[in-house]
């Protein structure tokens, strides 16, 4: 079987990428032979992928000349649109809006539904000027062109949440929405890197005793976690902090002034500053840490206690896999795919737009051994999401598409 993955630009912190990574090495082994179409593809390094001798090189450069975004992913769909029409793969699968393909993994779920979530947040002006905007527009256009091409066979969604939108939005029948969660390598995260990280993390940077435990124990039951009284870490890991909803978690932090409770923030995006900034203002400067993009954030899990995403859209994160398959309890929101695997032994799921639901919960982990004691179900609820049976799962759809192919 000659597949050919599409993925416009790389980046070493991207899910999509890191999904393909995952993925590859099962699908070689089970004879699905793999190209990539990109227009840059970066090759990985040992801390940033767990297979890096699997990590794929760009099988086809497709890198017309282009000013602006929008003539960006214009140009880039029409060099895939030729590659599709010359009939030399199988099958082609984007992780791009590009009219034409066989299958779309809808990583990003529905464009159209996350500018609605995000224009409840924005002002009038802002609302029009994302209106009017060319690339959203052209985006929405190249979506619904997309889903309504007869080439397209099959919609990987990683979550019910985007499959059930995606049904609802466009008409598709479930049959052509399979639901195939992301894929996390269960030895490379791992309980076992709290027992490798946290202490030598939390030294360099002293968080270790909290302050109001020196000398005695705490009055107040927030201030402590289970297995000693250190300031409880809630981590955040991600790139595009509006979507991945930092700016509600600040503000939910701001809430917590009775908390000695520390916001560890790892990621990269353009408002770094902004946020840097927010955090100051809200009197978070001693509390919150900026540590910029990580090629490898095990040790990040290692030190936490608990994984906070509280995203205003978010199909399905892997570091909400990968908090869990590192033990961390998981708050996230109604709107993120991940909170699908959140139940009451593992985490805790509340609203997007409500700061004073998010900084209770955030209250409600810190309480002495509850982080500690959500371990083992957080560990738990992702133990069948191996890489494995995702590749397993991705290669009896393939097969069955090529099958219907060549019935018809």
């Amino acid at each position: 079987m000659k597949l050919a993955i599409v993925r416009q630009k790389y980046t070493p912190f991207g899910g999509a990428e890191r999904f393909v990574e995952r993925a590859l090495a099962s699908l070689k082994a089970q004879h699905v032979d793999v190209d990539i179409i990109a227009r840059q593809w970066a090759t990985p390094t040992a801390a940033s992928t767990p297979s890096p001798q699997e990590a794929p090189s760009a099988g086809r450069c497709v890198n017309p000349f282009y000013i602006g975004r929008t003539w960006r992913d214009w140009s880039f769909a029409r060099g895939v649109q030729k590659i599709i029409a010359s009939g030399e793969y199988d099958l082609v699968q984007s992780h791009e809006r590009i009219p034409g393909c066989h299958i779309y993994r809808a990583g990003d779920g529905v464009h159209a539904t996350w500018l609605a979530l995000r224009a409840a947040l924005r002002n009038p002006l802002s609302r029009l000027t994302e209106r009017l905007s060319p690339w959203h527009r052209y985006t929405l256009r190249a979506e619904a062109a997309m889903f309504r091409h007869p080439n397209l066979k099959a919609v990987i969604c990683n979550s019910h949440m985007v499959r059930d939108d995606i049904a609802q939005r466009f008409g598709i029948p479930l049959e052509k929405l399979p639901v195939i969660y992301n894929g996390v390598d269960l030895e490379h995260f791992h309980p076992r890197l709290r027992a490798t990280h946290r202490e030598a993390m939390r030294a360099k940077v002293g968080a270790g005793e909290a302050p109001a435990l020196q000398g005695g124990r705490a009055k107040n039951a927030l201030l402590a976690v289970a297995d000693g009284d250190t300031v409880p870490i809630v981590l955040f890991v991600g790139s595009g902090f509006e979507r991945k909803g930092l700016p509600g978690l600040l503000d939910a932090f701001a809430l917590l002034s009775a908390s000695s409770a520390q916001l560890w923030v790892v990621g990269h995006d353009k408002s770094a500053l902004a946020m840097q900034k927010k955090a100051e203002q809200l009197g978070l400067a001693e509390r919150v840490r900026f540590w910029g993009p990580q090629k490898d954030v095990r040790p990040f899990y290692g030190a936490a206690d608990i994984f906070a995403l509280p995203t205003l859209y978010d199909p399905f994160p892997n570091a909400a896999l990968e908090a869990l398959a590192c033990g961390l309890p998981l708050i996230t929101t109604t709107t993120c795919g991940a909170a699908e695997l959140v139940t009451a032994d593992n985490g805790l799921v509340v609203d997007a737009h409500h700061p004073e639901s998010l900084a209770a919960a955030i209250n409600t982990l810190c309480e002495p051994g509850r982080a500690a004691a959500m371990q083992t179900a957080a560990r738990s609820s992702v133990l069948t999401l191996d890489l494995a049976s995702m590749a397993e799962k991705l290669t009896t759809l393939y097969t069955r598409i090529l099958q219907e192919k060549a019935a018809r």
